[in-house]
């Protein structure tokens, strides 16, 4: 009864930096969501193909790969709470390039601001995430994720939603200067939300082991001499970076899947990907750690992603769409379970650790990509075949390769 008193006061008193830490969860799976409006719109506007439209997903992703691990030695100079703060500046000062790059209807523009907006993305990620990960019991750190997943996935779905009902028509039929409101609102919005970061209480945070001096407190790492040494640390990077892809192409295909399928209101499908990803989250809130743990939500997960990404590409196009949700359910749990699987017994290697973590984001500018190519080349249905190796190797990271150690 003692221990049920005092878990309950420690949620209590993470509260109010878990809303805080929501908000930002949202901030993220919004700015990453406008890009599924952009690619059809993109494609239509400025005539190109699917594989250069796709572009503004690498752009976005490109950026965890070169500024993951500044954004780490960013967060040691100056902490978790100012680097939100940077994020949301650098994320205004990207939107804010959208305005010229609608305005000249220029591609290259348009990369330059979604790479800024990935810079933004990558320094907050990079904090918010290890936060979320020791705000708390590592045991629980999937069940904490899950309820900023599900922040972080409702706004994807409502980027695209946000952009169609401001401009007041339907993607086929908008032209690149009508996005000028949405996007001067968004940036008002984005500068409101670094306000805030800058005005709230959150408590700057240490994972156990992480300074110099207390190496004793997590064993595993006393003797390692490099984060190269975590090979259980590695095969989650790289199954992270799978993941994201992955996930990036349920998330940002969906407009441009159904505008291929003459399906009208196009933009109104996105929501099938975060409808899964949502029912994923609420459940892992509820089983995660009481009656599954981290590593059996994610082998499940994986088998769930497997099935859908076979019922996609099997099933007729038409209703093939619809089975993205189970694509997009078993990719729910993967985020909270692979993070703190692969953080595990770091030590004062975690900031480290996080920044490879974070660096494997550039998996959704990278498969994405290839997607796009194979989009053109064989037809968006037959693109999704991508997806089955992933999962499978998914599968694998939840069976064996969290348990590697050296």
């Amino acid at each position: 009864m003692k221990r049920q008193d005092q878990e309950n006061n420690e949620d209590f008193y993470y509260l109010f930096p878990m809303m805080i830490l929501g908000l930002m969860f949202f901030a993220i799976g919004f700015a990453l969501g406008i890009n599924s409006y952009l690619i059809p719109l993109l494609k239509q506007s400025l005539e190109i193909s699917s594989a250069e439209s796709y572009l503004v997903l690498a752009a976005t992703f490109s950026a965890f790969l070169i500024f993951g691990y500044p954004a780490s030695m960013v967060i040691a100079k100056i902490g978790y709470k100012k680097t939100m703060v940077l994020s949301f500046v650098l994320f205004a000062a990207g939107f804010f390039l959208y305005l010229p790059s609608a305005r000249s209807e220029s591609l290259t523009l348009f990369l330059v601001a979604s790479f800024i907006s990935g810079i933004a993305n990558t320094f907050l990620q990079a904090a918010v995430n290890p936060y979320v990960t020791i705000l708390g019991p590592i045991e629980s750190a999937a069940k904490r994720m899950s309820i900023m997943g599900i922040a972080n996935k409702i706004a994807w779905a409502i980027a695209p939603m946000f952009l169609a009902l401001v401009i007041g028509k339907s993607v086929d039929r908008v032209s690149l200067p009508d996005t000028e409101l949405p996007f001067l609102i968004i940036i008002g919005v984005f500068l409101l939300l670094g306000l805030l970061s800058f005005l709230a209480p959150l408590p700057e945070l240490k994972a156990t082991g992480e300074d110099e001096d207390t190496v004793f407190d997590c064993p595993y790492a006393a003797n390692k001499t490099s984060i190269l040494q975590f090979p259980h640390l590695l095969l989650g990077v790289l199954a992270l970076f799978l993941y994201v892809g992955v996930e990036t192409i349920s998330l940002g295909t969906l407009v441009d899947y159904a505008e291929s399928l003459d399906l009208p209101n196009s933009e109104f499908y996105a929501w099938i990907a975060p409808a899964g990803l949502v029912i994923g989250y609420l459940a892992g809130i509820i089983l995660i750690p009481k009656f599954l743990s981290q590593a059996k939500a994610l082998v499940l997960v994986s088998v769930i992603a497997l099935v859908g990404a076979l019922m996609v590409v099997l099933m007729p196009a038409v209703i093939s769409i619809y089975f993205i949700v189970l694509m997009a359910l078993g990719c729910s749990l993967m985020w909270p379970a692979i993070w703190p699987l692969a953080m595990t017994d770091l030590g004062r290697f975690t900031k480290a650790g996080s920044s490879l973590m974070v660096i494997a984001i550039v998996g959704g500018a990278l498969i994405p990509t290839v997607f796009g190519f194979v989009n053109d080349a064989y037809g968006a249905q037959n693109a999704y075949w991508l997806a089955v190796p992933i999962f499978i190797y998914i599968l694998y990271y939840a069976l064996k390769g969290y348990k590697v150690r050296v």
